[in-house]
Formats: structure tokens, sequence, C-alpha cells
């Protein structure tokens, strides 16, 4: 029979510069045979929750999935919550686990930049790179500036206002449900009321205000296009045909700059293909682990 997802989940955690970072390590269904390692990061504000559909549609894979510093169950950075110190934090991850080097790296949303931006650095050896609704337009250009800058200001006055009101307003349910209902894009009212829930859940689980204005910075701040040119590995995109941050011309040329990349959109899904299209997200996923087994073994 096969093994339920809690069945091969292992919560543990590291120290990354004296802080606690938590992280699940999901096991293969099949630990004997040979099997893929993952790292999966999540996305702005969200959670390693966020991920578990995924995840247990792999069940051939050993998986890892932490709770990026400042979210979920671990403890904040010491330093600035930027793209730049939550790279070092999953070097810090891969250096404590003893990861193999052929290690696959996903990354969605802003997970997207951080994975794709350790990626680059010739210094991280993996296998290959997947970014699941990656980040490919700058948020303070173009038709999403004006609402990426009036959501900055939503931020910086949570931060800014006495604690008590700063958290009411952040964790505001009737706030995180509007944001829900903005990202949902499937008309099927079970799945909808699934995702709401998921996001009164888990949306407010940060550790402070500070961490949550420093990372939306550096969500809107930095794209996969700044790492596009150095990454030298085989990296799959899963892009959205609906998605409000990453268009379809967008994606396309995020896809030109990564040399041998390939690029595969799900239709009639936005920003949340983890929640909506996990199964198709998994499907791609699956094929493309074994496309790297095939190539090794050439």
């Amino acid at each position: 029979m096969a093994l339920q997802l809690q069945d091969r989940a292992v919560a543990r955690e590291f120290l990354h510069h004296g802080f606690s970072v938590r992280y699940w390590n999901y096991s293969p269904a099949e630990p004997d045979r040979p099997h893929p390692t993952m790292v999966m990061l999540h996305g702005f504000r969200g959670d390693h929750h966020g991920l578990l559909k995924i995840v247990e549609r792999l069940p051939q894979a050993r998986v890892i999935v932490p709770d990026l510093p400042g979210f979920g169950e671990s403890a904040p950075l010491e330093g600035e919550h930027n793209v730049p110190n939550y790279v070092r934090c999953v070097e810090t991850l891969m250096e404590s686990l003893q990861l193999p080097e052929d290690t696959v790296l996903l990354g969605h949303s802003f997970g997207s930049i951080v994975a794709a931006h350790f990626a680059a650095s010739p210094s991280h050896a993996l296998q290959a790179l997947i970014l699941v609704n990656p980040i490919c337009e700058p948020a303070l250009k173009g038709s999403k500036a004006f609402l990426s800058r009036l959501t900055g200001f939503y931020y910086l006055l949570c931060a800014r206002l006495p604690e008590r009101a700063g958290l009411f307003l952040l964790r505001n349910r009737l706030i995180v449900r509007a944001m829900s209902i903005l990202m949902a894009r499937t008309k099927d009212p079970v799945l909808r009321q699934w995702i709401h829930a998921e996001h009164a859940r888990y949306f407010s689980a940060f550790a402070n205000r500070t961490v949550v204005l420093e990372a939306f910075r550096a969500s809107i701040s930095g794209t996969v296009r700044e790492a596009a040119g150095r990454l030298r590995l085989p990296v799959l995109l899963i892009a959205a045909t609906d998605d409000d941050l990453g268009s379809v011309a967008g994606q396309r040329q995020l896809q030109e700059s990564i040399a041998g990349s390939k690029l595969v959109f799900l239709d009639n899904v936005g920003h949340l293909i983890h929640y909506e299209k996990p199964a198709e997200a998994a499907a791609l996923i699956q094929d493309f682990l074994g496309s790297l087994r095939s190539r090794d073994n050439v």
C-alpha cells in the first residue's frame, strides 16, 4: 500500500547563524530504490504547506521543504530578509544536510527568485532547477507598478503602526480573503474554498512585521531574469497563461534568456499552480526528472 504523505514526513531543524530554520524531510515511498533528491522553496507569505500537493504526487523522490526564515515555524534572519540572505540560508541547508550534488532545486513565486540566484552561483552544485510561476517581470514597472506600490504602502503602514494595530491589519481575515480571491482562478467551488482556507490558516504565519515588509520588498525588487544568463544547468519553467505576476510574453522572454531551458504553460490557472494544478505540475516534474536520468545514462 502506498505511503501517505504524513507517513513519509519527518520535521527537523538546522541552525543558520544561530537561528533555527525548520524543514520537513519527505522520504521516498521506496527508499531502497534509487531516487532523486529535491529541495523546494515556497513563495512570499507562504510556508512549506503550500507545496505539499506537489510533494505528495512525487512519491519516488526525497523532498526537503523548509519554512523560509521568518515564516511558518522558522526564526527570522539576523539581517535583512532579502534575496542574498535567503540564498545564504539555502547554502546552510545544503551544507547541514550534506545533500548530494545531483540535488534538484525547485522554487515557487518568490522562491523562484531565491532558487534561481542560488543556482546561478558557480560554487553551488545542483543537477537541475525547476521554477513554478517564476517571477519573470519587474513588479515596479509596467501595468503592475501601481498595485505593487499600493501593496508596498500597505505593508509599510502595517510596520509603522503600533504593533497591535499593525498585526491586526496584516492578519485581517477580510484582507487575506480578498488577496486569496484575487489570486484564485479555479471555478470549482470546493477547490476555491479550500484555497481560501489554506490562505487563512498559513498566510499570517510570520515572525513579525519587519519580516513581511522586507520580504515583500525583496519579492518586488528582483526577478529570475537577473540570474538567467548565469544559469548553466537544465532548467524547467512551469508557467501559467493567466498569471498576473508573469505574462506569457514575459515568460517566453525569460525562457529565451536561459540557455537550453524548457518552458511549459498550464492553461486556466494563475499564480496558484501549486494549489490549482498540482497534478499537472507534478507530472511535468516527473517527466523532467526522467529526462535527467536518461541523459545521465547515455
